[in-house]
């Protein structure tokens, strides 16, 4: 039999995220946030009035109560267009929006980070990326059943192995306003800054990186497990930054404007573990 130990590190998974467990049987609301995941990718402007009567025309009797419940959980807030999943603390520390009137124009000038909401067949886990703004370049993700910040520092970490930012912007989240992340940002001598709140355009490329994600990849392949999850993001993202080309880019990859150079085509080898 195998660890518990060493099955989390198979799966790439924290010991804390494979002990949470649901407390109770969630399978209807689970394919009511399956459906309000969709439907707040097409329609971000949905707030819960609006998706309540959808459901309601589409075969859904709920109440407006639940619909709230349920756009909580994921973090869903029509007034601010994008998954509300980090939450701040109270008693960290929240760093000024560097980037009013910045032109970025080079490669490793501002990276950012967010998590968005990666739905499995039975539950949902978190998925955080770590985005060079100009190049579009994902240097790291990584995915979590919990909002913990350890998985938001391990994907800091992997990042910064392959270089470092002039500027890291993020929203002003829990997990990116903690000490072991923000303090990683200060020991690197890499200037943070968050978004505003509400503010609809400061880090709007990982935003439209989320809504390309889902319709390219996770919506058309309805992962059932984490392992599968894992495994088909692996291979999106290794095609997202080598070949998938991007007509803001000038119809070139993220690879070849990050690195200055095409990327050499090689099979994706799986999930790390």
């Amino acid at each position: 039999m195998i660890a518990i130990s060493r099955q989390c590190d198979l799966l790439g998974l924290y010991r804390s995220s494979y002990y949470y467990s649901s407390q109770r049987d969630d399978s209807y609301n689970l394919e009511l946030m399956r459906l309000i995941d969709e439907q707040f990718t097409r329609t971000p402007f949905y707030g819960v009035p609006k998706m309540n009567a959808w459901l309601r025309s589409v075969g859904h009797p709920v109440n407006h109560k639940r619909v709230r419940r349920l756009m909580r959980k994921m973090g869903l807030e029509a007034i601010y267009p994008k998954p509300r999943l980090s939450q701040s603390h109270p008693e960290h520390k929240i760093y000024p929006y560097l980037l009013k009137g910045v032109t970025v124009d080079r490669a490793d000038q501002v990276w950012c980070a967010d998590i968005t909401y990666i739905r499995l067949l039975h539950g949902f886990v978190y998925l955080v990326v770590v985005m060079d703004w100009y190049s579009r370049y994902i240097l790291s993700w990584e995915l979590s059943l919990t909002l913990e910040k350890e998985f938001c520092v391990q994907a800091l970490e992997s990042s910064l192995w392959i270089s470092k930012p002039e500027i890291f912007n993020t929203d002003q989240g829990a997990q990116f306003t903690s000490e072991e992340f923000a303090g990683r940002l200060q020991e690197a001598g890499i200037r943070i800054s968050m978004d505003g709140r509400r503010r609809l355009y400061d880090n709007i490329f990982v935003e439209r990186l989320w809504r390309t994600v889902k319709y390219e990849e996770v919506y058309l392949h309805d992962y059932q497990t984490v392992r599968e999850a894992r495994n088909g993001l692996g291979r999106y993202f290794h095609f997202y930054d080598t070949e998938r080309l991007h007509e803001t880019l000038g119809y070139r990859t993220p690879h070849e404007v990050y690195f200055g150079t095409k990327a050499v085509k090689v099979p994706f080898e799986g999930p790390r573990v």
